[in-house]
């Protein structure tokens, strides 16, 4: 029997199916998909990211797969550069870095792969928890096969079937846009710099930045009062919403854009993470929102804290003493989610209110430069929470 079953084989999952394994806990890591090469992953790692992969041991990864720093923030509205900051924010601190994330996970598991304690299951969705004594004991795959373990861990995204299963009710934030994301040829449209822009125009705003396999990646984002994006003129939307410089690159490469891919935005955290048995973390527990790539951050720090706080009590093998580590996790971690969500909200509103109000868009756009100023210090003054967190966490065990 296995101590310790992860669903789930993201960020989340991965690290921390490494974590314990190195640590002796015997891991089973299962995966519904049969590979991670998936359209659109989370790329950018925070300052507070990198730091934790740097804690876990695995910074070294990061330089062996495709990989850039960013190298500015840039904000556009009504086709005016508003103001520009410049990568990295502080000198203590690594530029905010964008990773290809299938490579990222497939190196990390491929180093899980080395310990004999480990094991990764693939192509298997599960079906269902399995309970013994109104504990979670185990899990049910879709073919039939039943898997049994002291702990069970969801880290299984913010569609989690765990979180399901195991009755921990998502308490959803209201939303008001989702996004659809986009590829296409880059160019020599950014040359050897790789900022990511912030682009404003009449209603319209969505963010363009360069990816890691040399495609320029586009968010953009979707209300409910827009018309369906299913019949819409996407390369000439794009094209006609576009400062000069990118209009023109959209207009180029018009017939290589890719056809949108849409993701939900589900924003909001579970009030309770665990039950006898079973615990969730990442985006199963407290999906984020886009606004600065909290997610996979997030979800690097809760596995900083899952280790210190599992190993000990995993090695008792005493369900009672499990049980208690997943209050503890909980209650270290929920603090910094619940504040980094007000600060993506606080940031979503400003930009609710630059898409409402059209005179705003037009006063901002045409401020002198002391007001621009002003715009900019206010935003740094939010982005070092969401760069950096709100507690240095390290590995104690």
């Amino acid at each position: 029997m296995h101590q310790v079953i992860i669903v789930g084989a993201g960020p989340t999952g991965a690290c921390l199916a490494l974590m314990l394994a190195q640590r002796g806990i015997t891991v089973k890591l299962i995966e519904a998909a049969r590979n991670f090469e998936r359209s659109f992953r989370g790329e950018a790692l925070m300052p507070s990211g990198l730091a934790a992969l740097e804690t876990m041991g695995l910074a070294d990864i990061v330089t062996q797969i495709p990989h850039h720093p960013l190298t500015q923030w840039e904000f556009w509205i009504e086709g005016r550069s508003v103001f520009q900051v410049d990568e990295p924010m502080r000198p203590d601190e690594p530029p905010c870095t964008c990773v290809a994330q299938s490579n990222l996970l497939t190196a990390i598991i491929d180093r899980a792969k080395q310990l004999p304690n480990f094991e990764l299951i693939q192509g298997r969705p599960v079906q269902n928890l399995l309970r013994h004594n109104h504990r979670v004991s185990g899990v049910r795959l879709n073919n039939g096969t039943e898997h049994v373990a002291d702990l069970v861990i969801g880290s299984d995204g913010r569609n989690s079937i765990v979180r399901k299963k195991a009755d921990l009710p998502l308490q959803a934030q209201t939303q008001n846009f989702n996004i659809l994301w986009f590829k296409l040829p880059a160019g020599n449209l950014f040359d050897n710099r790789h900022p990511f822009c912030t682009i404003v125009q009449d209603r319209n705003a969505f963010g363009v930045f360069h990816s890691t396999d040399n495609a320029l990646q586009v968010g953009w984002s979707v209300h409910a009062e827009d018309p369906d994006w299913k019949d819409t003129n996407w390369p000439e939307t794009l094209r006609q919403a576009s400062p000069p410089w990118l209009s023109q690159h959209f207009h180029q490469y018009a017939d290589s854009i890719s056809k949108p891919i849409p993701l939900n935005v589900i924003v909001g955290r579970c009030e309770q993470w665990h039950r006898p048995g079973v615990l969730i973390l990442g985006d199963a527990a407290h999906p984020m929102s886009p606004v600065r790539a909290q997610g996979i951050n997030m979800a690097l720090r809760d596995v900083l804290v899952a280790t210190n706080r599992l190993v000990p009590a995993l090695r008792t093998k005493d369900t009672t003493t499990i049980d208690t580590a997943l209050m503890e996790i909980q209650t270290e971690r929920q603090a910094e989610i619940i504040r980094v969500q007000t600060l993506q909200a606080a940031e979503v509103h400003d930009a609710e209110k630059l898409r409402q109000f059209s005179m705003l868009r037009q006063i901002v756009s045409r401020s002198p430069a002391a007001i621009r100023h002003l715009i900019k210090t206010k935003w740094l003054f939010r982005q070092k929470k969401l760069r950096q967190g709100l507690t240095r966490l390290s590995l104690e065990n």
